[in-house]
């Protein structure tokens, strides 16, 4: 949206326990460079892992994070990039084929499109339908591992694809909620796509790298390699379960539970020298350090092995040079960046946000980040991007174009 002559863009990021905005503009004297000029969050109560369950809850979420989001930025919210997530959301393999029947058989951007096209038609239940098409490398007559193809010559163009696709009752659901707050949606994305594209650089994304986003309900991790977006999944286990499961061992409430997690989840192996309890929200609990670290390493550990079964199911588990980045609340937990790295036999690092301008500083929390990433999307997807940003969409903002075709509904 405009005020004046200048475009701000807004990411939505509807999580299972909160809805958080972001809002940024260009800043004209940074050669293009995002500038965050609103923020805004809203607890969300009407989410099951990722699914909209209670519409009128979810609405009021995501109208409580624009309203905070307009106040501090001065501007108003009518369009966003939102991200999808939940466990219906499943990525498949695909190939398209096609003829080049010009007579002179150069690749034109026609071909490319058609043949990305042709990866599509592929046999899906009446109840699921594709969000998002990735491009992972073509092949001419033989040739492989070709990025590009417009230009060159041949007769059979192929190309593998990573379709990603939704259960279209889900979709509905979330466009009904913007419906409801009076939101258009530019753009539906996966939640780790936007992630990655707030904290991962360049040779990240060429290298191999695993981004693994742990929110409340659900994780979504999505594999990059060689510029390409390889894999994309969601799981079924978030920050909620870790807090499910020290209620229950803990033998306490929810509240008191969540407060454990966040002061005193801890997976660096080092235990407090006060063994006799652990003080919670300023009041003393007779709990166990060695018992709360136990409940949290179970989890977290069960969470890796789901991981390590997707990275095994595209021959990558122990095989990402660029290793695994870790991003979402859950991520705040001390020590989970080498747990992780010993579990996955890889790198292992906690993510940081790219160099941006404006209110950095208040968006810096692992939460925000899908968020961040979601405003870039939306620049980067805007039809004026090529005269806003110089064609510069390769330096920190990733390589988003030509990176997945959109599907509009």
């Amino acid at each position: 949206m405009r005020e004046g002559t200048t475009q701000s863009f807004v990411g939505l990021d509807i999580g299972t326990s909160a809805v958080r905005c972001v809002i940024g503009m260009l800043d004209q004297n940074s050669d293009g460079k995002l500038s965050i000029i609103g923020h805004g969050s809203a607890q969300n109560v009407g989410m099951r892992k990722g699914a909209v369950v209670h519409v009128d809850d979810v609405v009021e979420a995501v109208t409580g994070a624009i309203a905070e989001a307009e106040r501090v930025s001065g501007t108003h919210v009518g369009s966003v990039t939102v991200n999808v997530n939940g466990g219906h959301v499943l990525g498949i393999n695909s190939r398209g084929v096609i003829a080049i029947s010009t007579s002179n058989r150069d690749i034109t951007q026609d071909d490319r499109l058609r043949v990305e096209e042709a990866a599509t038609i592929v046999k899906l239940p009446p109840n699921r339908e594709i969000i998002q098409v990735f491009a992972k490398n073509y092949r001419l007559d033989g040739q492989d591992n070709i990025k590009d193809p417009v230009g060159m010559q041949g007769v059979r163009l192929e190309v593998d694809t990573h379709i990603v696709t939704a259960s279209t009752p889900n979709l509905r659901n979330l466009d009904l909620v913007l419906e409801k707050a009076h939101l258009t949606p530019n753009h539906h994305t996966v939640s780790s796509l936007a992630s990655a594209e707030a904290v991962l650089n360049r040779q990240q994304k060429e290298s191999g790298t695993v981004l693994i986003d742990i929110g409340a309900g659900t994780t979504n991790i999505v594999v990059l390699e060689d510029g390409e977006v390889q894999h994309i999944a969601v799981l079924p286990i978030g920050g909620i379960h870790v807090t499910n499961d020290l209620a229950i061992g803990l033998k306490t409430d929810l509240d008191i539970a969540e407060a454990v997690k966040l002061e005193h989840a801890n997976l660096t192996g080092v235990l407090s020298k006060k063994r006799s309890g652990v003080t919670v929200n300023k009041v003393r609990h007779e709990f166990d350090p060695e018992d709360i670290q136990m409940i949290v390493e179970a989890r977290i550990e069960e969470l890796l092995e789901y991981v390590d079964k997707e990275l095994k199911k595209i021959s990558r588990s122990r095989k990402l040079p660029g290793g695994a980045v870790l991003v979402g609340g859950t991520s705040k937990i001390p020590g989970i960046a080498e747990f992780t790295k010993e579990k996955l036999q890889i790198a292992a690092r906690v993510g940081k946000l790219q160099t941006i301008g404006g209110l950095q500083d208040t968006v810096e929390d692992p939460a925000y980040y899908t968020a961040v990433g979601l405003v870039i999307l939306d620049m980067l997807l805007a039809p004026q991007n090529d005269s806003m940003i110089n064609g510069q969409n390769s330096g920190v903002f990733g390589m988003v174009e030509g990176l997945f075709k959109r599907f509009k509904r």
